[in-house]
């Protein structure tokens, strides 16, 4: 593991209320700019979507609200892939039956690329 990344890159962080993300050094609570309430880290591979696409906000907002963030298999950029989170309410719908269906913790089953194994 390098040490670069714990200097240099940046993380994302997410206001899901105003839906706009930033790329911030970590460190001190980061407040959103537009509505002055903390934002979440969202990790280094968050990917924003569009603001106007209030479904797939909704769903950023299920992953960040049920603890996970946007990481690969390394905290830094060298060599990894990233872990899978749901993208469309229809994955996220899936993984919350799921877990009412095995009785294993939301967070756990919406890092699974199938949400039965």
């Amino acid at each position: 593991m390098c040490t670069y990344a714990f200097v240099h890159y940046k993380l994302h962080y997410a206001c899901v209320s105003c839906r706009v993300s930033f790329k911030r050094h970590p460190g001190t609570k980061q407040i959103c700019p537009r509505c002055a309430v903390p934002m979440l880290c969202a990790g280094h591979d968050f990917a924003a979507p569009r603001r106007s696409n209030r479904k797939a906000w909704s769903v950023v907002a299920a992953v960040l609200g049920a603890g996970l963030r946007y990481e690969g298999f390394e905290s830094c950029g060298c060599g990894r892939e990233p872990k899978f989170r749901p993208r469309t309410r229809a994955q996220l719908r899936a993984r919350r039956i799921a877990a009412a269906r095995t009785g294993a913790p939301l967070a756990e089953v919406l890092g699974r690329v199938e949400p039965l194994a």
